[in-house]
């Protein structure tokens, strides 16, 4: 039998867990490593709430396994130790962790700068380290991370609201990009306005993109154009508005982590347009294929990025001020923030404050 997670290793640490596939969070004590050459410890100070956190809570993919810390891909915080081997970090740095803590460094993906897309890539939290130990999310008081992993935000940027880009910023400028649908002028639809995609529109927003949302909410309408920027407006449940913009689209970011259709989106494409897949739900989508043969159609898949584009990501939003709206919530709230994010209640992405609070709660 193992060690409990509090003895494995030497630097104590605490947080918020899952035991079940109840998806109640409680107070969970665990152990961290010691700082290594190339490692770098920092306070985390806020965390982010993302749609995986609950599909991961139930275990509705069905890889869970318990005791589970969450705080998936979205931790930042500031520098408290650093390496010896250490020379992009220094303490006080303000950083952050994504999806990923590690990953084989040999494959081709690696060497490309797409750890994302390694065999052997080593997720955040729920999976298991180098040395045979589990990872531990960002619902915690602090972590560690090879350098290579951390993310510098830069200073414009508040801590708070820099947390969702490490995943709802690179899950969608990485495909805007790869896709090209980041030139001035391209024709955007964006699928679903919720965490993901309020940030897609104001990333595609920023590369001079002519953004389309696309959403089974018309009481969105509003907020996407003169809040986020959108140019215009679809409600895909109205027959009518879905007709006239037939073929009118390049690309589509579809954020949607529900069981949808497929086919009235792929009919918003022009000739040789993609969908882009971002939202993962927890059942088979539908695809028939003669939509996708008539007009030489294509859909596709993203998922995060590399840690050098991720890097580029967050310097892109330093640049042009992009930050996601926000509700700041205490580390008691938690489970509450839960139950509401299923409803889809929330404008647009929890963040709890773990410096302030997590003691506390």
């Amino acid at each position: 039998m193992g060690k409990a997670p509090e003895e494995e290793h030497p630097v104590k640490a605490f947080g918020w867990a899952a035991r079940d596939t109840s998806g109640v969070l409680s107070l969970f004590k665990f152990s961290r490593r010691l700082t290594g050459d190339e490692d770098v410890r920092f306070k985390i100070l806020y965390c982010g709430i993302c749609h995986s956190d609950l599909h991961s809570l139930k275990n509705e993919w069905e890889n869970s396994t318990y005791p589970l810390s969450l705080g998936t891909h979205e931790v930042v915080g500031a520098v408290t130790e650093v390496g010896g081997k250490v020379k992009k970090y220094k303490v006080g740095d303000r950083v952050g962790v994504g999806f990923m803590v590690g990953a084989c460094h040999t494959c081709e993906n690696c060497e490309n700068n797409l750890e994302n897309y390694c065999p052997k890539m080593i997720p955040t939290y729920n999976s298991v380290n180098y040395d045979g130990t589990k990872t531990y999310g960002g619902f915690s008081e602090h972590m560690i991370a090879n350098e290579r992993y951390i993310v510098r935000i830069p200073d414009n940027l508040p801590l708070d609201a820099a947390a969702p880009h490490l995943c709802a910023g690179i899950t969608t400028y990485s495909p805007l990009r790869y896709y090209g649908l980041d030139k001035p002028g391209t024709k955007v639809g964006v699928v679903g306005l919720g965490g993901l995609g309020h940030v897609a529109v104001k990333f595609a927003e920023a590369f001079g993109a002519i953004v389309t949302v696309i959403s089974t909410s018309p009481s969105k309408k509003q907020e996407a154009i003169e809040v986020l920027g959108a140019d215009s407006f679809i409600v895909s449940t109205n027959p009518h508005e879905m007709q006239v913009a037939v073929g009118t689209l390049d690309g589509i970011i579809d954020t949607v982590s529900a069981v949808h259709a497929l086919v009235p989106l792929l009919f918003l494409l022009k000739y040789h347009g993609k969908i882009i897949m971002v939202g993962a739900p927890n059942k088979p989508l539908e695809l028939p294929v003669f939509p996708l043969i008539i007009g030489r159609k294509a859909i596709a898949g993203s998922c995060i990025g590399g840690m050098k584009e991720t890097q580029e990501m967050i310097n892109f939003a330093g640049k042009h001020n992009i930050t996601p709206l926000i509700e700041v919530i205490p580390m008691g709230y938690v489970n509450t923030a839960m139950e509401r994010l299923v409803k889809a209640d929330v404008k647009y992405r929890f963040v709890l404050d773990v410096g302030h609070t997590l003691k506390a709660a």
